[in-house]
């Protein structure tokens, strides 16, 4: 299990579940080090000071704020220490709204609530009053020095800490081409929703998968491996540029369709040009299979007339 990042209690009213938190994901990415190309030596920095040039021991640096002037002051310690937040050991609980009401741009790192209590019965009335009500709290929790805004959510039996961003740190979407005057034909829409209807289904994350970092883990056991390394062959690069919006909306469709295994996604032309060839080998089979039962069923009756003939020759000599 990985060590606890905080150790606290959530106030659900006058009651107290103490709880600690653990990060709820993990990044699975590859780390690179800094080394020098001819020997693979590691490459280290110093924290020198600026002023007088030598170099500063961890145990001396402190946190500074730079003023618009330049100016630095220096905090310590004790500065944030004596900060007077309420929520430095505790879970408070603010409101209970609607999960689809918070933004998801909002939405930060989500941790797991763990109950530390010898009675867990408070933990589990919280997250079953949540489940049946449909509703997330928000809170407030000071993680790492800071106040955060937070959320309550239950998850798989387990109750989660996501925390969120403050209003003013979600910027407006002012990006410049809001303000310009597009049309869209309805031919396009109704061709961009076939699209996106080809593609619809349910979200399964196990569908996905890291090809970037699959294919670099493999160049590293590559290398280590002492295997000699194949250039990959690149794609040819698209222009970014759409020519006919409705062929490439088209063309999407298509490319989807095929993609989930739809037979509809082929062009028509070649539908019939597969299909022509398949009536032909249906109307050959059955030429041959008639020519042969016909030929059977001749030999056949031949056969049982000359048994006829030879019965009643049989017959006249007795």
């Amino acid at each position: 299990m990985p060590q606890s990042i905080w150790k606290g209690a959530i106030s659900f009213g006058l009651v107290s579940i103490p709880v600690r938190l653990f990060g709820a994901t993990e990044e699975k990415d590859i780390s690179f080090r800094q080394v020098h190309r001819d020997d693979g030596g590691r490459i280290r920095y110093k924290r020198v000071c600026s002023v007088d040039g030598e170099e500063v021991p961890y145990a001396d640096i402190a946190k500074g704020y730079e003023l618009p002037d330049g100016e630095i002051i220096v905090l310590d310690d004790d500065d944030f220490a004596n900060l007077p937040l309420s929520s430095s050991r505790s879970v408070e609980v603010l409101s209970f709204v609607p999960a689809a009401q918070i933004d998801a741009v909002q939405m930060g790192k989500p941790y797991y609530c763990d109950p530390t209590g010898g009675d867990i019965k408070p933990y589990v009335l919280l997250r079953d009053s949540l489940e049946k009500a449909d509703r997330v709290a928000v809170v407030k929790v000071a993680l790492r020095q800071r106040e955060r805004l937070a959320m309550l959510r239950p998850r798989e039996g387990v109750l989660v800490l996501q925390t969120l961003l403050w209003p003013d740190e979600v910027r407006a979407p002012q990006l410049g081409f809001d303000d310009t005057d597009v049309t869209v034909r309805p031919q396009e829409l109704a061709m961009a929703e076939s699209y996106i209807s080809a593609l619809s289904g349910d979200f399964e994350p196990g569908e996905f998968s890291d090809d970037y970092r699959q294919a670099l883990e493999q160049v590293i056991e590559a290398k280590a491996a002492g295997h000699e390394l194949k250039a990959p062959e690149e794609a040819p690069r698209s222009t970014g540029q759409v020519v006919d919006l409705m062929d490439a909306l088209r063309r999407s469709v298509a490319e989807a369709k095929e993609r989930r295994g739809d037979g509809a996604a082929q062009p028509a032309a070649k539908k019939s040009a597969t299909k022509a060839p398949a009536k032909q080998a249906v109307k050959k089979t059955v030429k041959k299979t008639t020519k042969a039962a016909t030929k059977k069923t001749t030999k056949k009756a031949g056969t049982t007339k000359k048994a006829a003939a030879k019965k009643s020759a049989t017959r006249r000599s007795a």
